[in-house]
């Protein structure tokens, strides 16, 4: 992972992390049957870092240019609070996020992977991005992630976050003693 200074403290300060969906929740590779419908995969140790922060009391929220009913599927199983898609300007749903929760820039994380994330990624607190995303993007965001899209990268931010913030050894801890985090997510997809 690349780390750029000050990266824990802002990623301290989220409140909430908003995912763009392809090259970052799904590998960013569209399949289409011979029907013409529309499947993405996601990666499940994603939705468990996804779940996580939700637990942890991250809210969570999806801007995407496309609309689907896999990711609205997705999202709905991972209990996003707040779902925009056919947003390619994505800056109008932010403003909307930043209005309906009251959250200031800073208690904002963006995961993106491509020039149409930029707007987002210079105005919120911590900007995160995966490994095969375009340089541009690569060039402003506090965290780099050693995985691409759909493939891990998700988790390893969401980790980094939970630990600025002084929550991932509890949520481990939870798991070794089959605790409250392994029950809530025996109710709760991953």
């Amino acid at each position: 992972m690349e780390l750029y200074e000050g990266s824990a403290i802002r990623a301290s300060k989220v409140r909430m992390i908003i995912f763009d969906i392809d090259g970052v929740m799904s590998d960013g590779r569209l399949h289409y049957t011979g029907d013409g419908e529309l499947f993405k995969t996601f990666f499940t140790r994603d939705g468990l870092g996804i779940s996580l922060a939700r637990q942890s009391g991250i809210k969570l929220a999806a801007i995407t240019g496309r609309r689907s009913k896999i990711v609205a599927t997705r999202c709905k199983e991972l209990k996003f609070d707040a779902i925009y898609q056919g947003h390619l300007y994505k800056t109008t749903a932010y403003e909307k996020l930043k209005q309906d929760y009251c959250l200031a820039d800073e208690q904002f994380a963006y995961i993106g992977d491509d020039l149409v994330d930029l707007p987002i990624m210079v105005k919120v607190g911590f900007a995160a991005t995966v490994a095969d995303a375009v340089s541009d993007v690569k060039k402003i965001a506090h965290f780099i992630s050693d995985f691409n899209g759909g493939e891990g990268a998700v988790r390893q931010i969401i980790e980094f976050i939970l630990k600025a913030q002084g929550k991932w050894q509890s949520l481990v801890q939870d798991y070794l003693d089959g605790g409250i985090s392994a029950k809530a997510l025996d109710n709760n997809a991953q």
